[in-house]
């Protein structure tokens, strides 16, 4: 049986709410074998939120099969002073990380969330201590570099213009810890005891699930739910191995392309 990575905003939920037949699908991949890992690009809230949020959809997941960008922070910046700019619920998520205000070594950037927080975290004060601290030799990274997510209410601007912006002011690179860095999948693939080659990535991003994923070796199908655009897919020269209408299709799309 394959080992199996599922994205969560968009493939499992849109803002909170659950996309009809996820959850049975989630069973029945279990049911069938499957070893499963939740890998998400959320900056918003923690693991354990995130879980705790999917359980109550009806999913059946732990907290230690949630994977996230956060998680790959503290293992990237552990022994620095970091200037993080992230989300109050994510700050759990981030022990073992030295969270200072001033004299950093690296900035880190979270992601943009639907609620005034977004203001507060990424104002143009806080913005322009970060650029100051990259002028002063910090490095910069992010949990991911996202442009929108998908919400109930349509799509919404992420943090990865303002990573963007950094970028471009003090004309360095930011070093991406989640999706669609190879190491973050490389974890994943870890956690499951599983090889690239033989294991699925399910998502709605073409860029962070679906490029990522198939760089690291491994096959990616791609739901037609939260950020898909048929569009966006009409000119991207990136090819899934698979398109399902949403994830409550993947078993069966399984059964027949195993």
């Amino acid at each position: 049986m394959a080992a199996i990575l599922l994205d969560i905003d968009g493939v499992l939920h849109v803002s909170g709410e659950p996309i009809a037949g996820a959850a049975d699908a989630v069973r029945r991949l279990r049911a069938n074998g499957h070893r499963l890992r939740f890998v998400t690009n959320t900056t918003t809230r923690s693991r354990t939120q995130l879980a705790g949020e999917l359980r109550a959809n009806g999913i059946d997941v732990g907290d230690d099969e949630v994977q996230t960008a956060a998680g790959a922070a503290v293992t990237a910046l552990q022994g620095r002073r970091v200037l993080a700019l992230t989300m109050h619920a994510l700050v759990h998520d981030l022990e073992g990380i030295e969270l200072v205000g001033e004299g950093a070594d690296a900035v880190l950037l979270g992601g943009a969330d639907e609620t005034p927080e977004t203001n507060l975290v990424f104002s143009y004060m806080n913005l322009a201590r970060a650029f100051g601290e990259l002028e002063l030799g910090a490095e910069l990274f992010c949990l991911h570099r996202n442009k929108w997510w998908q919400t109930k209410r349509g799509a919404m601007l992420d943090s990865g213009a303002f990573v963007a912006g950094l970028e471009y002011a003090a004309g360095v690179e930011a070093i991406v810890l989640g999706k669609p860095s190879h190491t973050y999948f490389a974890a994943a693939c870890e956690a499951l005891d599983a090889d690239p080659s033989l294991t699925w990535m399910v998502g709605d991003d073409l860029e962070s699930d679906i490029v990522g994923a198939q760089g690291m070796g491994m096959r990616a199908v791609l739901v037609r739910t939260g950020k898909f655009r048929p569009d966006a897919v009409e000119r991207s020269r990136t090819r899934p191995d698979g398109i399902v209408s949403s994830l409550a299709h993947l078993p069966e799309w399984l059964e027949e392309h195993l």
